[in-house]
């Protein structure tokens, strides 16, 4: 296969004069004969979003950067979808539709610049036309490979392959800083047979989100059959996230051998009334938490995002099971430990009318800080911030703990608000403060339809 160096074609290095044309017209020299290696060479060039081809390989030789234009003319509006919804939306950095067999490899950096488009949406939203550039958008494509490239400053999302099939990450750097708005690192959305292995992601939002579309999404398409390993995730809001946006469904996902840091939350399961969808099918091994804020989140009254805040959402209230009804089940939790958890050990909250069920936890062990930090295990209307809580349950059904010990907690180590078929296994509690009894189990009845 034949190599296409973008300085052949124009492309100056550490120049002010941009280089999206030269490496344009490497993409279409490949792709007119058949298909090829598009190389970039050690150097920063400078670039406007740049669109694949199939059967193209854009290779970054080590020392190469490709620092991204921050003039918004330079990303012309393409049809995406922007939080589970079809819209137009700046073309991604890098972007392709409908293609196949496309890499993205090498040792150099794609640098989106973020900064400027942080600023915009921070303080001055409105001069956004459209919402913000992801730096790698994918849409369609089939048989996609990502590897060994580092990934700095993102726009928005970072690597956002949608509606993909056959795609592999693996080994990427990811870097946004930690206060930068809504720069996750990996979030593939409505996706069938993804693998995310050995990445080392340090964002300002979630690091990996697994997402298929909202209640206002066309079309239903499930994201599935997805396998994370061996990835190291630090800072952002989640390390591994399922939803809000799950209503084509979400099922066949494995997470296991990874290590999270300071990520807030650790794998977090978040939906809401009006969704629908299903969550199934997930389990979860092998994970190392450090000072998270809540490791275990399932959380069925997720408030953030379009009519977030109606009562239909927030109500305690049972209601009518139908389409639009979210269900998470089948997800298994096994050997992982968390030390320096800050407000709970554990957060599952099922709707009124429709309990989490069928979740396992076997050989966890988890202790609490020492100087734990008061706040919220999630976003749900009404819940109080805690601090140093063990496992605190709402509407759940067949549910285990097996071998599960939580050490250092403040009150019942297993709080349980409207439980049935909850077993517990070889669990215990460890050099509790205020000595309490292991499981407080209460039923709480609707009050005026507010809970």
């Amino acid at each position: 296969m034949c190599v296409y160096n973008i300085v052949d074609y124009g492309a100056l290095r550490d120049s002010p004069v941009a280089a999206t044309d030269a490496i344009a017209a490497a993409i279409e020299a490949a792709s007119e004969a058949g298909g090829g290696t598009v190389y970039v060479p050690a150097g920063t060039f400078l670039t406007g979003a740049i669109q694949l081809r199939s059967n193209i390989e854009l290779r970054l030789s080590p020392g190469a950067v490709l620092s991204f234009s921050t003039n918004p003319l330079d990303y012309p509006a393409v049809e995406s979808r922007w939080e589970g919804v079809k819209r137009q939306v700046h073309s991604p950095c890098i972007y392709g539709a409908g293609l196949v067999n496309i890499s993205i490899t090498g040792s150099g950096t794609l640098d989106g610049n973020g900064a400027p488009w942080w600023d915009k949406h921070r303080n001055q939203p409105a001069e956004l036309e459209f919402p913000r550039p992801t730096l790698i958008g994918f849409i369609g494509c089939r048989r996609v490979t990502i590897q060994d490239v580092t990934l700095i400053n993102s726009p928005s999302w970072t690597v956002n392959p949608i509606g993909c099939s056959n795609v592999t990450i693996h080994n990427l750097s990811i870097l946004n800083p930690a206060d930068s708005p809504n720069t996750d690192g990996i979030n593939p959305e409505s996706c069938s047979g993804v693998r995310i292995s050995n990445c080392n992601i340090d964002v300002g939002d979630d690091c990996i989100a697994i997402k298929a579309g909202t209640e206002d999404t066309q079309e239903r398409v499930p994201c599935e059959n997805i396998t994370i390993t061996g990835c190291t995730m630090l800072h952002g809001h989640g390390a591994v996230v399922l939803g809000s946006e799950m209503s084509g469904d979400i099922r066949n996902v494995t997470i296991s051998n990874c290590v999270f840091k300071q990520t807030d939350r650790g794998i977090r399961m978040k939906s809401r009334r009006g969704r629908g969808g299903i969550i199934e099918d997930i389990r979860i091994s092998n994970i190392v938490m450090e000072d998270v804020i809540c490791p275990f989140t399932l959380n069925l009254y997720y408030f953030c995002g379009p009519r977030g805040k109606e009562k239909y959402v927030w109500d305690k209230s049972p209601y009518p099971i139908t389409a639009d009804t979210p269900c998470f089940r089948r997800i298994h939790y096994a050997n992982i430990t968390a030390r320096k958890v800050h407000a709970s050990a554990g957060f599952l909250y099922g709707l009124a009318e429709q309990y989490v069920s069928e979740i396992t936890f076997t050989n966890v062990d988890i202790s609490m800080a020492e100087n734990a930090v008061s706040g919220a295990p999630d976003m749900m209307t009404g819940l109080e911030p805690m601090k140093g809580r063990g496992f605190y349950l709402g509407n759940v059904r067949d549910v285990q703990f097996n071998q599960v010990t939580i050490e250092n907690h403040e009150g019942p180590a297993f709080y349980i608000e409207n439980g049935e078929e909850v077993e517990f296994i070889n669990c215990r509690s460890k050099n509790t403060a205020k000595p309490e009894k292991l499981v407080e189990q209460v039923t709480v009845e609707p009050v005026n339809g507010q809970g």
